[in-house]
C-alpha cells in the first residue's frame, strides 16, 4: 500500500518541482525588491552625519547634536540618537543603547535574507529531486511501450535533467543576492560603529 503510494507519488514526473522552483525564484525577487527599497529609503545622508558628528568632536554642544540627530532619517542617525539621548544617565547608559538599537535595527535590515540563503542553498537539490522523479517516470514508461523505448527513454531523461539545471538557475542569482545583501547591511553597520565609537570617545573624555 505504502510502496504504490510511493510510486504514484513518484510518477508525477518533475513538472510539479519545476512550478515550486519557480515559486522559489519568484519569492527571491519579492524579498530582493523589498529590501532594496527598504535599505535606500532608510539611508541617512552621509554627508549631513559627517557634517554633524565632525561637529560635536570639534567641541559642538551635546544638545545641538542631538537635535541634529533627531532631524535625520535612517539607520545610523537613529542608532547615534538612542546613545545620545541616554547621554545625560552615563557613558554606560550611551554604550548600552547603541548596542541594543544596532541589534534591533540589524534585524530589520536582515528580515528575509534567510530566506534567500535557504533557497540558495536548497534549490539545487529541488532540481535534483525533480530529475530524480522524472527518471523514474521515464523508465517505469519504458516498461509500457514496446518499441521506441529507447527514445522514450531519453526523451524522460533529457527533460528530467531540466529540473537540475532550473534549481541551479535558482540557487545561484539568490547566493548572489544573499551575499550583496549580507555585505550591505555589513558596511552599513560598520559605519554605524565606527560614527559610534567617536562619539563614544567624545563622551568618555568628559568634555561634551
Amino acid at each position: 500500500m505504502l510502496e504504490q503510494a510511493i510510486l504514484q507519488f513518484a510518477l508525477l514526473g518533475a513538472g510539479w518541482v519545476l512550478w515550486l522552483l519557480v515559486a522559489l525564484s519568484l519569492g527571491c525577487l519579492a524579498i530582493s525588491i523589498v529590501r532594496a527599497i527598504y535599505l535606500v529609503l532608510d539611508g541617512t545622508d552621509s554627508r549631513a552625519l559627517a557634517s554633524a558628528v565632525n561637529g560635536f568632536l570639534q567641541g559642538g554642544d551635546r544638545a545641538a547634536f542631538q537635535k541634529q540627530l533627531s532631524g535625520m532619517k535612517g539607520f545610523e542617525a537613529r542608532v547615534l540618537g538612542a546613545g545620545m539621548e541616554l547621554s545625560p544617565h552615563g557613558t554606560e547608559a550611551v554604550e548600552k543603547a547603541i548596542a541594543g538599537t544596532t541589534r534591533a535595527e540589524r534585524m530589520r535590515m536582515e528580515r528575509g535574507l534567510s530566506y534567500l540563503a535557504t533557497v540558495g542553498a536548497n534549490a539545487p537539490f529541488v532540481g535534483l529531486f525533480g530529475t530524480v522523479l522524472g527518471i523514474i517516470r521515464a523508465f517505469h514508461d519504458l516498461t509500457l511501450k514496446s518499441h521506441d523505448a529507447m527514445d522514450a527513454v531519453m526523451g524522460g531523461i533529457s527533460k528530467a535533467l531540466v529540473a537540475t539545471a532550473v534549481g541551479l538557475l535558482v540557487a545561484i542569482p539568490a547566493v548572489v543576492l544573499y551575499n550583496l545583501f549580507t555585505l550591505w547591511v555589513k558596511s552599513r553597520l560598520g559605519r554605524s560603529e565606527s560614527l559610534a565609537d567617536l562619539v563614544m570617545a567624545r563622551l568618555k573624555a568628559g568634555v561634551a
